[in-house]
This record gives C-alpha cells, structure tokens and sequence, in this order.
C-alpha cells in the first residue's frame, strides 16, 4: 500500500534555514510541503486555515519563541524542533516531541525524524492501534497485532520511541508509539495521564499520596500538578 503524505509546514525566521529544510522536504517522497512562516505569530494565524500534519519548529525567534507558540496552540501537529542550540533538548520533549534537530541539518537524520513522525502518524489515525471497544485494543509490537484487555493493563511507561504496557501477567509489551498518540487509544474515563513517562489504569491504583501512586506494591512517580485530576478521577 502506497503511504500517504504528510502535510508538514516550517517556521523560522531565517529565510536560509528554511529553504535548507524546504529542500530535504521536497527530496523526501513522504512529505508534502503546505506552508512556510517565518514566526510564531504568523503560523498561529496560518494554522487556523491550514492542515498541516508535522510542523518543523525553531525554538530562537523574535517576540515568541517556538516553545511559546506551542503554549498557546490547542491542537498541536506532530513537532520536530529544529534549532541550532542544544541546551533546549529536554524542554523539547515535555512538548511530546517527534524529534529535536540540531543546525544545520544532515539529511539521514532528517530522514530518521521523519520516519519517526510517519510512524506516529499511522497509529494516531489507527492503522497500528485500533480502538475496538471499552474492552480491548489491538497493538502492534514485533510486526504482530495483538489483543490487550484492558482490564489486564496496570499502566503505560514511556520509553524512548516506544511504549511499554505493564499487565497483570506476563512480561511487558513493548510498542512503537509517544505517550501523546497511546492515550488517545485509552478510555479516558479508565485511564489517566499522572506523570510525562506514565498512564496508569484508575481501577489499578491502590494508594497514593502528594508523590506517588502504588499499583500492586509498585511506586509511580505523579506529577504535582496531575493530583487534582487524580483526585477528580478515583472520586467521580
């Protein structure tokens, strides 16, 4: 089957730097080149009538910064920051991330991130993991799908590129996807989001305080700012 293409847009307020990206954009088959903005404040204008599926990010601009544009989108694209300073990698990934780009580019890591993207891409939109019911989804790991009860899931650990599903029994499953793109195959009002590297299943927890939660004797780190939403959740 012929992969579709994604839409993907570049913002930097150098013009050189965005004609180095529109460049390996155009060279790559699985990219389609929609827009170009050359700050912050014209891609959130641009976005509200433009598609775009992957977004190619500089962090250093004028007036607002990549991370400030982000801020104030509520429905985000898949993001690949490109800039020329490393010092701003872990920020990066508290944004979910695809990937961080360091100038100037080199086209196979450019390649690899957009791999990386494609593949998230096809589970958001279900080709890797299918929302059948309340009950189970199918995930693929090792080029399989397999069936996961979701009664049996005690919670997710992110892992890189990857996921890690914890069950009741058996060994982890590891699956290709971002924290961001498996929640949304979960039930929200099953599954909760208490921490950047962890989902864990509401029937599952046993105790909890201002730190961590306990699942079956086992520690999970919460996020300050996630125990209200904890709260709400157990309580509702």
């Amino acid at each position: 089957m012929e992969q579709s293409q994604l839409k993907c847009a570049v913002v930097d307020d150098s013009r050189l730097q965005r004609l180095a990206i529109v460049k390996l954009i155009d060279e790559h088959s699985s990219l389609e080149l929609v827009a170009e903005w050359n700050n912050a404040i014209e891609t959130k204008n641009g976005l509200l009538d433009t598609q775009v599926d992957l977004l190619f990010l500089d962090i250093e601009m004028p007036i607002l910064t990549g991370f400030d544009l982000l801020d104030d989108l509520e429905n985000k694209p898949h993001i690949i920051f490109v800039t020329g300073k490393t010092k701003y990698a872990f920020k990066a990934f508290d944004y979910d991330a695809v990937d961080y780009l360091r100038k100037p580019l080199k086209k196979d890591r450019f390649n690899a991130a957009v791999d990386k993207a494609l593949s998230m891409s096809r589970i958001g939109s279900g080709e890797n993991a299918i929302l059948e019911d309340d009950d189970y989804i199918f995930v693929k790991s090792n080029l399989k799908k397999r069936k996961i009860f979701l009664n049996q899931l005690k919670y997710v650990e992110a892992l890189g590129d990857y996921v890690k599903l914890i069950m009741e029994e058996g060994d982890p499953i590891v699956v290709l996807a971002t924290m961001k793109s498996f929640e949304a195959q979960l039930p929200s009002d099953r599954f909760l989001r208490i921490h950047k590297s962890y989902i864990v299943n509401l029937d599952k927890v046993e105790r909890y305080n201002s730190r961590n939660i306990e699942i079956a004797d086992e520690k999970i780190p919460l996020s300050r700012h996630k125990k209200h939403s904890l709260i709400e959740a157990l309580n509702g």
